[in-house]
Parts: C-alpha cells; sequence; structure tokens
C-alpha cells in the first residue's frame, strides 16, 4: 500500500473534451517526489524544444508533493509549471493556502493540462469526478468575483479555486493563479498560459485523505512546532513578511527608486509594524499552520480595500512601495487588492511601474508614448492606474504587460539599464549588493530571478541558529556577506540542494524544521527509510533538471548574469561604496557550474552528472536536442 500519495496523475486535454489518469509506480514518486521534480520529468518528456509558452503543445502542471495534505505545518502548498512566457525558459511557482491540500484530497498528486479549449471553461474536481464546465460567464471577471460564482454555481462555500484575473486571460506575460484569492502561484507566468488555454479555474472539494505511515510521528511533530511557533516564529505572527522591512533598511538594502538606492525617507510608514498598528483587521494562514503570518487588511478611506484577498506581503510593499518611491500603505494595499483581484505578480508589476517611472524621468519615454500619465516616482495614483493598464493590457499597459525586458527592446535609446531583470524576469526584493549569495541565486537560477531558490547571505554570517545547523550538511564556518569565493558557492548550492527539495515536496520554506525533522516527516508520512543524502539528491535532481530544459531550450552562460546596475555601487547609506564585482561574479557562476557536475563552458550537465542523478533519460534527451537544431549553447 502507498502512503502519502495517490498513485494517480489526472490528465485533461481541453482540445478534445477528454479525460485520463495515470499510475506511476512508487520508484517515480521517490525518485522526484512531486513539485519541481515532477513538473520537470514531464516538460523534458513531453515539451518539443521551442514549444510556445502561449500555444496548445504547451502543458500547465499543477503538482503537489508526497506530503501535501498531511497534518503537519508547511504541507498545504502546491507548484503550477510550464514553459514561461515570460522568460521562455522552465517556469515553475508555489502557493500556499488550502488549494493543495484539497486538490490532493480529490484522489489526484497532479494534474496536466493540455490543448486549448474553444471556448472559455473551468474544471471541476471533486472525489475522483472531473468536469470541464463552461465559463463564458465568468471570463472578464476578477478572480473574487469568480470564486463566489463557482460557489454559487456549484452550491458549496468550502470549495477551493485556483483562478486567474483578466490579466491572465489578457496573457499578461506575468500574470499568476490565484490560490483562494490571495496566496499567489506569482512567478514565471503562469497564470498567461492558463488564459491561453481557455482556462479561468480549476475549482477543487475532496475527502480522500491518503493514509499516513505513522501518524504517531507525524503528530509528535506538529504537536512539537504548535508549542514552540511562537517563539520561532512569532515576529513573522505578529507583523508578517513586512515586518522585516525595515531591517533591509537599517542595512540600506531596501530596494528603492528601481534599486538605485538602498535607504527610502517613507520606509517606517509602510513597514509591517505601521501596517498591524493601522489597517491589519486579521491574520489568516495555511492548512495546517499555526503560524498565522498573512495579512488581511482592510479599510474604506482614501480607497476601499476588500478583505477577502488578504494583505500585502513584504515583496508586494515593496515592490510597489519604496522600489517606485511610494510611502502611502493604503496605496499600497489598494495596489496589492488590485493584483490579486487582475492575477497579476506583484514583484514583476512593481517592478515594471519602477523600470518605466525611471525610463520617464532619463527621457527615454514622453507623455506621448505613456497615454499622457506623468510617471513620477512617489505617485501613488499612477501605480495604481497603471495596475489596471497593464491588467487590460491597454495603451502604454500593454508595453509593460510584456515585461522589462522585451519593453526595453521596444524602448532603446538606453532603456536596458533600467531594466532589472534575470533571463526576463523582474527581481524580487532583495538587494545583491547586500546579499551576494542571494545575486548569484538570482543569476544561476533556472526561473530567473527568484529569491525563494536562493540564499540569505544575512543568515550565515555569524553562529546563529541557522548555521548551527547547517552543520547538519559539513558547512561549518560562517561566510562573509561580500564574499564569492569557493566557501560561498559551496554554501548556496548546499542550500539551493535544499530549497530546491523543498520546491519538490512542496513545504513551506518560512517554517523552521530541522533537516532531521523534514527527514521524519517524509518517512512518517510515506514509509519509506529516506535520509538527508537522498532528499538533498532530489533536490541537485530537480534543479538539474530544469537547467537541463533551458539548455535544451538554448540558455547558457550569457544568461547567468545579474543587471549591469548592481556593478556599480551604491553613492549613500549604509551600503554606499559597495558594488558585486563582475569578474567576481563571473568566476563564481563558473565554480557554481563545476561543483554542479556541469560544463564550466556552458553550464550544460554532463552525462556522467545524469547518470550520477539516477536520470540518464536527461542525457538522451538532450542529445536528440542537439542533433535537431542549428545553434546549441557552447
Amino acid at each position: 500500500m502507498a502512503y502519502g500519495y495517490n498513485g494517480q496523475i489526472l490528465r485533461v486535454d481541453l482540445s478534445k473534451s477528454s479525460v485520463s489518469v495515470e499510475r506511476p509506480d512508487d520508484n517515480f514518486y521517490r525518485t522526484y517526489l512531486g513539485g519541481r521534480g515532477l513538473i520537470a520529468y514531464y516538460l523534458l518528456k513531453e515539451l518539443g524544444p521551442g514549444t510556445d509558452p502561449l500555444g496548445p503543445e504547451n502543458k500547465l502542471i499543477f503538482a503537489t508533493g508526497v506530503v501535501t495534505g498531511a497534518p503537519v505545518a508547511g504541507s498545504g502548498r502546491n507548484s503550477v509549471g510550464a514553459r514561461s512566457p515570460l522568460t521562455g525558459a522552465y517556469g515553475e511557482s508555489e502557493a500556499g493556502g488550502f488549494w493543495g491540500a484539497e486538490f490532493k484530497w480529490t484522489g489526484y498528486d497532479a494534474l496536466i493540462v493540455e490543448g486549448r479549449a474553444e471556448r472559455p471553461v473551468y474544471l471541476w474536481i471533486h472525489d475522483g469526478e472531473v468536469e470541464i464546465r463552461e465559463a463564458g460567464h465568468l471570463w472578464g471577471q476578477t478572480t473574487g468575483q469568480t470564486q463566489r460564482a463557482i460557489r454559487r454555481e456549484l452550491g458549496d462555500d468550502k470549495i477551493r479555486t485556483a483562478a486567474i484575473g483578466p490579466a491572465g486571460e489578457h496573457k499578461v506575460r506575468y500574470a499568476c493563479v490565484m490560490n483562494d484569492l490571495r496566496h499567489a502561484a506569482g512567478r514565471t507566468g503562469m497564470g498567461a498560459v492558463m488564459g491561453s488555454k481557455n482556462l479561468k479555474a480549476i475549482a477543487v472539494r475532496g475527502r480522500k485523505k491518503p493514509a499516513v505511515a505513522d501518524g504517531q510521528k507525524v503528530q509528535a511533530i506538529a504537536q512539537w512546532f504548535a508549542r514552540h511557533c511562537t517563539e520561532l516564529m512569532g515576529g513573522l505572527r505578529d507583523s508578517g513578511t513586512a515586518g522585516r522591512l525595515l531591517d533591509l533598511q537599517v542595512l540600506g538594502a531596501l530596494p528603492t527608486h528601481n534599486f538605485r538606492q538602498g535607504v527610502f525617507a517613507a520606509a517606517e510608514q509602510i513597514s509591517g509594524q505601521t501596517m498591524r498598528d493601522t489597517i491589519l483587521v486579521d491574520r489568516g494562514t495555511c492548512y495546517a499552520c499555526p503560524v498565522r503570518c498573512k495579512r488581511t487588511v482592510q479599510m474604506e478611506e482614501p480607497y476601499p480595500i476588500d478583505p477577502a484577498y488578504g494583505g500585502p506581503e513584504y515583496e508586494s510593499v515593496a515592490a510597489l512601495g519604496s522600489n517606485c518611491g511610494i510611502g502611502d500603505l493604503a496605496a499600497i494595499a489598494k495596489g496589492n487588492e488590485l493584483c490579486a483581484a487582475y492575477g497579476l505578480d506583484t514583484i514583476s508589476t512593481g517592478v515594471s511601474i519602477a523600470f518605466a517611472m525611471e525610463c520617464f524621468e532619463r527621457g527615454f519615454l514622453t507623455v506621448g508614448d505613456t497615454d499622457g500619465l506623468q510617471l513620477t516616482f512617489g505617485d501613488a495614483e499612477v501605480m495604481l492606474k497603471l495596475i489596471g493598464m497593464i491588467a487590460r493590457r491597454e495603451g502604454f499597459g500593454n508595453l509593460l504587460a510584456e515585461g522589462v525586458r522585451r519593453a526595453a527592446e521596444e524602448i532603446g535609446q538606453g532603456a536596458a539599464e533600467c531594466a532589472m531583470h534575470v533571463k526576463g524576469q523582474e527581481l524580487p526584493m532583495h538587494e545583491p549588493r547586500l546579499k551576494q549569495g542571494m545575486g548569484l541565486g538570482y543569476a544561476v537560477s533556472p526561473t530567473g530571478a527568484d529569491h525563494l531558490q536562493s540564499m540569505h547571505d544575512t543568515e550565515y554570517v555569524k553562529d546563529g541558529p541557522p548555521l548551527q545547523e547547517a552543520r547538519a550538511l559539513g558547512l561549518l564556518e560562517p561566510v562573509p556577506m561580500d564574499d564569492l569565493g569557493p566557501a560561498k558557492v559551496r554554501l548556496f548550492l548546499y542550500l539551493q540542494h535544499w530549497n530546491s527539495l523543498k520546491n519538490s515536496l512542496v513545504m513551506c520554506i518560512f517554517v523552521p524544521y530541522s533537516f532531521a525533522q523534514v527527514v521524519d516527516i517524509v518517512n512518517g508520512v510515506t514509509g519509506w527509510n529516506t535520509t538527508v543524502w537522498e532528499l538533498m539528491k532530489v533536490g541537485e535532481r530537480g534543479t538539474t533538471m530544469a537547467r537541463a530544459f533551458n539548455v535544451r531550450e538554448g540558455l547558457g552562460l550569457e544568461d547567468d548574469h545579474l543587471p549591469s546596475r548592481f556593478s556599480y555601487p551604491l553613492t549613500a547609506g549604509p551600503l554606499e561604496g559597495v558594488a558585486v564585482g563582475r569578474e567576481e561574479m563571473q568566476q563564481a557562476v563558473a565554480t557554481y557550474y563545476q561543483m554542479m557536475g556541469w560544463d564550466a563552458r556552458a553550464g550544460t550537465p554532463t552525462r556522467e552528472k545524469l547518470h550520477e542523478l539516477g536520470i540518464g533519460w536527461v542525457a538522451d534527451e538532450l542529445e536528440k536536442a542537439r542533433q535537431g537544431v542549428k545553434s546549441w549553447p557552447e
């Protein structure tokens, strides 16, 4: 008997209106676990090189992991993957909340959506049953309107939805998928892929919880965390992720004015502590988690804000706030609500608006280009107006809906200097001039700049709890934040493996389980005899498969770099004079390739490394692709 998973993967072909189920064996689940591992497996196996990300041939995959839905904190997430319309590379994003667990309880471990429906549809998946239902009446609706209509139509207020808004329908390249209105699979444009398939939502209701092998072991960990969560994560409950904004301000690393400064004069006004003391009305959570780190905000003036959409996280506050020069918390909260309602990634949205503001300031754009808008840093009304224009691809918003890389190419005149992206994906709100290992993570991430696949250097500069735990991996000494030598690369590499594992298990990275506790959770749920070694190899396998996908699509060394802005020092604040050395970063990337067992020139996984990871079939896929294209990364 299998524990922790259903042993069923659901396929829905929207072009044919057909439904099928496949049943992988137990070794498949142990090799790939779910999430990233499963998504990368199917994208490599079934997508041909050069597949149009917005064409019917692209596959949109919703994946849980083997511990998803188990009664322990951190187990409520799910992954969404496809070839990204934003980067053209491997696309993957994770979302929290309750949808992932509820989907798992319908009797399936993953959903692979193929083809394109002739007319708008939504999926209704419940207790092993699957329906493709007409959604013409939902097209054009916000995520909130969509969820209310589906629940009313199906007569069940406990239904969970993963839905797109108008941004996904208009195929904005950084449109996201919203779980239950407030939990975003935000990065890499998965909402645009969903919209390209005329798929408005996936509604789920399940009562088939997979059996757990050792309930007492899992319960013991859940009870331990419930007892200690306040001391471990009380700050996160109190002020949310935005509570850390002031810490970055003190360090001079709060992205401001499109990453040109690291200190924002109005930081106190937009902090998580100010949010807590003014507009916070409740704290939300995810399945089985007692932390309650999610924000719920509400107000009537100057902007009516619907608490159903939750509230802004740190990334949203900084992207829509300090990075755009906006110190109005009410406007930022409204912007966050609009992004959730329209289905927009707040990070890419904020960075795209900041990009436009800098281009306007430098004369690369004029009011003739911007529909008469004065794109001035600090103008909250312009920020809010642009969100709607981007989501609907109206006027100038149509250009920004393409992302900063494509927009810069269209504008020309040096606008590329203002485009803060890696591989086409806009940078998250962590300053690489402070966290240089984070910068390396941005550069080599298979999905483009992504802070959740990297490391936070600030946690490993002294002998604190993070480093004490990392000793279990043989990481024994602190490493300075501005170090990009082999010690930092090794530290990043091991932590990347672990974060990649979390994306295959689809577990929350904020819950501070030890390595041993994660092993106990996996074994308690599945009945396996896994170890930290095996789980680390799962993480390495996932990253390597994602890299192989990108190599097959023509990406290589030239795509693994930071924007040139970060090679120039900040001119004020605690980080004055600090920059990321170009040669040091280039050497760090080369060292990373070699430590990963990849070709040092292009970062192509070697056949030997792929066989060592138990995925020799990937080498065959790469060889077939190499023979079928005229140009290959060298």
